[in-house]
């Protein structure tokens, strides 16, 4: 039984948790100021249920292609035994269940079908007869929703307030940035798999590009929202910068983005570290 939790611990990509518990729980504090129900059942969920059950399905149905990935096996990703994908797949499906009862229950009709479209495509991006992470492009797009998703979902819980939406906007860009320079690295992997992504179908060099030009609008679109955003903005181009070693990058060398992925990891908490302290300096409670 230890190493089932085990299985289901590191499957769940415990280094990757706080990429979708912060967004919603940022949201949510920031426009109501209260440590309610919704708040700690919300932050909860979107900390671990929710990445048991993303990761742990991507896990069972990327079985074949991720044995053949050098890189899976530690942090950047499980490598599931099929014994133990049952066990897997059934605390995938049965461990967010209460949460998601309990945020249905608390929430309104909005926030569920928000929740609903969030959890769809958590789900759609793996599963077997969907599959949106082979459609390319929208590979991306359902990457990124995976993370502004819980964000939205907030903003759903407190009225859609007009001034987040920028806020989205960028987070949006952000993670379909983050999504397709990912890609890059499996492009040799991927297609011995034949697996199609937006990197295996533009190819390293513009997929790179692509992702350079996603970050820059994401970083350009929060400074809108003044000093704090532009504070947020300037230290966003530190994934820019993690980019520019490999601006001639091509198929054959896409491989060695791995080690700007690796920084990639790092750069979110430091650059998360910058966004909390400016929300907390926007909302009143930190003075700087």
């Amino acid at each position: 039984m230890k190493e089932k939790f085990k299985v289901l611990f590191t499957s769940s990509r415990p280094l990757s948790w706080v990429n979708t518990a912060f967004p919603f729980a940022a949201g949510y504090l920031y426009f109501t100021h209260s440590f309610d129900g919704l708040f700690i059942i919300g932050s909860l969920f979107f900390l671990i249920p929710y990445n048991v059950l993303m990761y742990g399905v991507n896990d069972i149905y990327d079985y074949e292609s991720d044995l053949r990935n050098p890189r899976k096996g530690g942090v950047e990703g499980a490598v599931v035994a099929k014994k133990y994908h049952r066990f897997l797949l059934f605390w995938s499906y049965s461990l967010p269940f209460p949460f998601v009862i309990s945020l249905l229950v608390l929430g309104n009709v909005v926030s569920a079908f928000t929740l609903a479209v969030c959890l769809f495509f958590v789900v759609a991006y793996s599963v077997k007869g969907l599959r949106f992470k082979e459609i390319p492009i929208l590979d991306s797009v359902t990457s990124s929703l995976h993370f502004t998703g819980p964000f939205v979902f907030a903003l759903s819980l407190v009225g859609w307030p007009s001034i987040a939406w920028p806020i989205v906007v960028s987070f949006f860009l952000w993670g379909i940035a983050s999504q397709s320079f990912g890609a890059i690295q499996d492009i040799k992997s991927d297609r011995t798999a034949q697996l199609r992504s937006v990197a295996t179908v533009l190819g390293a060099n513009a997929t790179l590009w692509f992702s350079l030009s996603s970050y820059l609008l994401a970083s350009l679109g929060i400074m809108f929202l003044g000093l704090y955003g532009i504070i947020v903005g300037i230290a966003g181009l530190a994934y820019i910068a993690n980019l520019f070693p490999y601006l001639h990058i091509t198929d054959t060398t896409s491989e060695t983005t791995n080690r700007a992925w690796n920084r990639f990891l790092w750069i979110n908490y430091l650059v998360g570290v910058v966004v909390t302290v400016c929300l907390l300096s926007s909302a009143g409670v930190l003075q700087v």
